[in-house]
């Protein structure tokens, strides 16, 4: 995809997360879906054989915590209700799903990953690297995608089209709300609400911004580790909605930095793009 065409397909993605569209009749030949079992929220996306979005459903979860599922069964819960969501949005069953996994965490969470998948239901595709998920989004053939969830920063460098380093740490958004708990002596969940809110971006940045340059610091180190030429820096995730993320990364590592629109949906999509049409 070329950048308008990007920034087009997350926009109609983000459209159809805030209002679902049910299609009374099939306009679709195959279909392909995408599950990615966040820290802070589950997303579920269905695209068509053309890639383009059908369905976008998230549901706040708190099953997984630095890339480890930690609750299976709500996991799975989560997943059929979204599963079902979409089934009676589409008027078809869902057969198929892929799912992903922060760089670097292991075969026994790609299982976990895996097996949430079918107990909701569902054969199992493919569990990819998130960074590699959203490449395939963002059509990036050379460079750096660091996805921020809400447990880990996770990097893949790509060169040629392909992942030619795969790094994690855990410092993610969830680090960014202890932070805010801590600033305004409030409890976690209205820490997070407070961090969400857009219109409270510039005064919680102030706050988070330390955390965010520990981030920036991670993917300079990782890249340094890589021994890799990286000449720009994707940044992707949920816990990167602030505006002001390319500028701390850039004047950290040291590399242009870039943010596409919606950087929550891209690594989901990604999944959906990656997984096998059914």
């Amino acid at each position: 995809m070329m950048k308008k065409e990007v920034t087009n397909f997350l926009n109609k993605s983000y459209q159809l997360l805030e209002e679902p569209v049910a299609y009374a009749k099939p306009k679709w030949n195959q279909l392909k879906v995408g599950g990615d079992l966040g820290t802070s929220s589950i997303v579920l996306v269905v695209l068509n054989e053309k890639n383009q979005p059908l369905v976008c459903l998230s549901e706040e979860a708190h099953v997984v915590r630095d890339g480890i599922v930690v609750n299976f069964f709500e996991a799975v819960q989560i997943v059929k209700r979204l599963k079902t969501t979409a089934e009676d949005l589409l008027s078809t069953q869902l057969l198929v799903a892929s799912g992903a996994i922060p760089p670097g965490t292991g075969g026994s969470c790609q299982k976990a990953v895996l097996h949430v998948i079918e107990a909701a239901e569902m054969d199992c595709d493919q569990v990819v690297d998130e960074p590699y998920a959203a490449a395939a989004v963002l059509a990036i053939e050379e460079g750096a995608v660091v996805d921020i969830g809400g447990g880990t920063t996770g990097i893949s460098i790509f060169k040629e089209g392909k992942a030619v380093y795969s790094a994690d740490e855990a410092t993610g958004g969830h680090h960014m709300t202890l932070v805010l708990a801590g600033y305004y002596h409030t409890d976690m969940e209205v820490s997070e609400s407070i961090k969400r809110d857009p219109q409270r971006y510039d005064e919680t940045f102030q706050i988070i911004q330390p955390v965010t340059e520990k981030m920036a610091a991670i993917t300079a180190r990782f890249i340094e580790e890589s021994k890799e030429e990286v000449k720009k820096v994707y940044i992707v995730g949920g816990a990167s909605m602030f505006p002001q993320f390319p500028a701390v990364f850039q004047d950290t590592v040291g590399r242009p930095t870039t943010q596409p629109v919606h950087p929550r949906l891209v690594t989901p999509l990604g999944i959906a793009k990656l997984s096998r049409a059914f």
